[in-house]
């Protein structure tokens, strides 16, 4: 039987030792004695207090797990279990924190990562070598952190760690229309459309009726995965395990999808690339700013027309949950962020009859 606690847990210092070590009983009554790495006592005090909660919610083993975790390997099974960030953000947060252990990550070192970036330029590859432009934009530095965030925010649910390092991290740049969606209304979408190439204007069509991630979802896909006669699109590859589903089609989405079909030529893909005949269009940035400029229409993201379905369906009276699985997300808060209540357009009206 084991022996009663008499303590808690307590701190100490070993010898020649700058930092704090922390002594503790597992519910076993086993003494256990590890190093805080902390060198301030309210530091080594927090982390003791981490244990010792971990103890007592039977989460102590993958906590010590988080400990020898390091950073590249949770991104890399991040990466094929969860969610697929841009390989960009990836590549430089890997190349900062790889070696890092996770439980070792502080708010410090990754405001001090944020501030390094912000202070470099862009880099483009040219024929005479690579060519440096203006500053990084304060938006590219800042989807970073949010990808960081996320990670590391699975990470605590998975008690690989107590906290989330970013929560106490302050974005050290201004940063203009982070989390507000652009909402297209059905007069402004036939003003774009108007002005736009026959396969931009047949995908607006398809993402404001079925949401399709534009870059990966809907640009790689293939036509062998539409079947319009039942009204369906297979997704076979996506941002995350809900992408991969069937799409219902309404007859807006169908016909765009005919008329795309009849554009793209015999290739297997429904926009195909111009540079490379047996690949995909890999960006449609330029012909968008085009289109807007062309319209007369301020400058919005391509990829707020998700947003436009989203908010269409939920002004024609959709329930939160059944647009959460429209939009093939796991979690409503994030549709949250996609949808704003906007009295219903022609479009919507094609969801709801």
């Amino acid at each position: 039987m084991a022996r009663p606690i008499k303590h808690d847990g307590g701190l100490f210092k070993r010898a020649g030792s700058k930092v704090w070590w922390m002594q503790y009983r597992e519910k076993g009554g086993q003494r256990r004695r590890e190093s805080t790495g902390a060198e301030d006592w309210d530091e080594a005090q927090k982390r003791l207090r981490e244990r010792l909660q971990a103890r007592d919610n039977n989460t102590l083993p993958a906590l010590r797990k988080g400990k020898d975790l390091a950073f590249a390997e949770w991104s890399e099974f991040y990466l094929e279990n969860f969610s697929k960030p841009p390989f960009r953000a990836k590549k430089h947060l890997n190349a900062v924190f790889g070696g890092t252990k996770l439980a070792d990550l502080t708010a410090e070192e990754i405001e001090m990562y944020l501030r390094h970036r912000l202070a470099q330029r862009v880099r483009v590859k040219a024929g005479g070598g690579i060519v440096e432009k203006g500053l990084l934009k304060a938006t590219t530095v800042h989807q970073e952190l949010r990808v960081l965030r996320r990670m590391l925010n699975v990470a605590v649910r998975k008690r690989f760690l107590a906290a989330n390092p970013c929560a106490g991290v302050e974005f050290p740049a201004r940063v203009d229309g982070l989390f507000r969606p652009h909402y297209m209304g059905w007069s402004e979408q036939q003003q774009i459309e108007f002005q736009a190439p026959e396969y931009m204007k047949n995908l607006i069509r398809i993402v404001t009726e079925t949401g399709l991630r534009i870059y990966k979802e809907l640009a790689p896909m293939k036509k062998e995965n539409l079947d319009l006669e039942n009204g369906v699109a297979w997704i076979p590859d996506s941002k995350t395990p809900n992408g991969v589903a069937e799409v219902p089609l309404t007859p807006i989405a169908i016909e765009a999808f005919r008329r795309q079909i009849e554009l793209s030529g015999p290739g297997p893909y429904l926009f195909p690339s111009v540079e490379n005949p047996g690949g995909y269009q890999k960006s449609f940035k330029t012909a968008w700013r085009a289109s807007l400029r062309r319209a007369g229409v301020q400058y919005f993201r391509i990829y707020d027309l998700r947003s436009t379905y989203a908010t269409r369906l939920s002004a024609g009276g959709v329930a939160d949950e059944f647009v959460t699985q429209l939009l093939r997300q796991g979690d409503a808060k994030v549709f949250k962020k996609y949808s704003q209540l906007r009295p219903a357009s022609g479009s919507t009206k094609s969801w709801l009859q």
